[in-house]
């Protein structure tokens, strides 16, 4: 998989390329990171990339004839093994207004063999180019960064790492968000550290007995931690009676399932019991 990264600070990007599992991807073959300099498609002597904003304002915005170019350069660019122009990747802009980034994202832009990702900086991108060059918009919070470059590598590592080769299979079936549940407690050796044990099932040796408590520490974790995820995850009937016993009231038939639950707050100074709703997270 090819990710092209248009950035006016390529320097930004040599840290976590060079590290851990992206440097042995990289290294395998797995996947390729091509920075390209926004900078370099300026035309005039000082390399302006960026310009005061129609209307008055704070900061500046970034120019559209740069960037333009460079987006219209990097899709242009032929397949190295074939000498083929490629199939269009998709063009997303990093942008703290674009669609909340997910783990069903990651999966789905996984898929892609190529992906080209553009880093705003300053006030942002000239509008005209979001609307002419730009095929999808992606946010990683509710917060603004100095400017996409950060976004977009954990973009890079959230999607990278789904790539067939790059990590354990394995390793990534029961991972948070897989499939609406938080990840299971994990435990290594010592068994016994700072008088702290490890859970005796997890010794135990009893591959079903195991597989049943991380499965219920995953609906316990989830119900108190993000009860919201509740109501777009995978669930058994089992599941739903386990949950049950936690506290969990099971939406009504017909109705939607939105995570809301029935919690007990047995230090507190009342009758210990309280009824918490978990709409928004």
């Amino acid at each position: 998989m090819r990710f092209d990264v248009l950035t006016l600070f390529p320097g930004m990007f040599t840290g976590p390329l060079s590290e851990s599992i992206l440097k042995r991807a990289i290294q395998a073959g797995r996947i390729s990171v091509v920075l390209h300099d926004i900078r370099a498609y300026a035309t005039d002597r000082h390399r302006t990339t960026d310009d005061a904003p129609y209307g008055g304002g704070a900061g500046m915005v970034m120019k559209p004839e740069p960037l333009a170019a460079c987006i219209r350069a990097v899709l242009a660019m032929t397949d190295n093994d074939t000498g083929e122009s490629a199939p269009k990747p998709p063009v997303i802009l990093m942008t703290p207004d674009g669609e909340p980034f997910t783990q069903r994202i990651a999966a789905e832009l996984a898929t892609c063999p190529r992906l080209v990702l553009v880093c705003g900086r300053y006030e942002g991108v000239d509008e005209r180019v979001r609307a002419a060059l730009i095929d999808r918009e992606l946010s990683i919070g509710d917060y603004v960064l100095t400017g996409g470059e950060l976004a977009a590598m954990v973009v890079i590592d959230a999607v990278a790492r789904l790539v067939p080769g790059v990590i354990d299979a394995e390793s990534a079936a029961e991972e948070s968000f897989s499939d609406g549940l938080l990840e299971y407690p994990q435990y290594t050796r010592p068994a016994v550290w700072e008088g702290r044990e490890v859970p005796p099932v997890l010794v135990s040796g009893h591959h079903g007995e195991v597989a049943q408590w991380r499965r219920r520490e995953r609906l316990r974790r989830t119900l108190e931690r993000r009860p919201d995820l509740l109501a777009r995850a995978v669930l058994t009937d089992a599941d739903r009676a386990y949950l049950r016993t936690l506290g969990w009231r099971v939406p009504v038939a017909g109705g939607a399932d939105d995570g809301t639950r029935i919690a007990t707050d047995r230090d507190g100074a009342d009758d210990g019991t309280r009824i918490a709703t978990d709409r928004d997270g």
